[in-house]
């Protein structure tokens, strides 16, 4: 075990009972709330409420490579697609975002280790920290299993990453604009 996890894991034993929830999750987020058939969301790094393999870990976990995604054909209309990664076991009052990035809706694939900074393919949201790309998980050591969900939401126009500063300020600009959306979770033990 590394120096700096085993200094972390009597905190994340402390800390294990407070999580922000599935409940909290942006799947039941009403400006993203959809009635149309869901988009199958895929990935031949892991299986859907598997491990996630460590190779998409970040920190001292693994090499931060983004795992690779399919997703079933988005509805007519569609413009763009909004992929948003959030890991709802962090000890906070809200799920932890580890990317949210928009790409054209074809190909309906990202290949493993695509989701980088400097790929013009994706526009980001920057993170909390102001880090772009893909953020791999690193559950808090001693924390226990954390969920991390990987949501694709088709939409019906340009997202203006570029003119948000956080999630919450882009959530009013895709009101009314999610036609389709899709899932795939995967876990990952601190």
């Amino acid at each position: 075990m590394k120096l700096l996890a085993l200094l972390l894991t009597p905190l994340g034993i402390l800390l294990r009972r407070k999580r922000a929830g599935a409940a909290n999750s942006v799947r039941h987020t009403p400006e993203l709330a959809t009635t149309a058939a869901p988009l199958e969301v895929t990935s031949a790094s892991f299986t859907h409420r598997a491990p996630i393999p460590y190779r998409h870990a970040t920190m001292d976990m693994g090499p931060n490579i983004s795992p690779a995604l399919e997703w079933s054909e988005p509805p007519a209309g569609t413009v763009q697609m909004l992929l948003v990664m959030e890991d709802t076991d962090t000890p906070t009052a809200k799920p932890a975002h580890h990317v949210i990035v928009t790409f054209a809706p074809t190909p309906r694939r990202i290949e493993e280790g695509e989701l980088t900074a400097d790929n013009a393919r994706f526009t980001y949201l920057p993170d909390r920290r102001g880090r772009t790309g893909y953020q791999g998980p690193r559950p808090l050591p001693g924390h226990g299993t954390h969920h991390y969900g990987f949501h694709l939401y088709a939409l019906d126009r340009i997202a203006p990453l570029t003119g948000a500063s956080t999630f919450d300020a882009l959530l009013p600009h895709l009101s009314g604009h999610v036609l389709a959306s899709g899932h795939l979770e995967g876990t990952m033990r601190g």
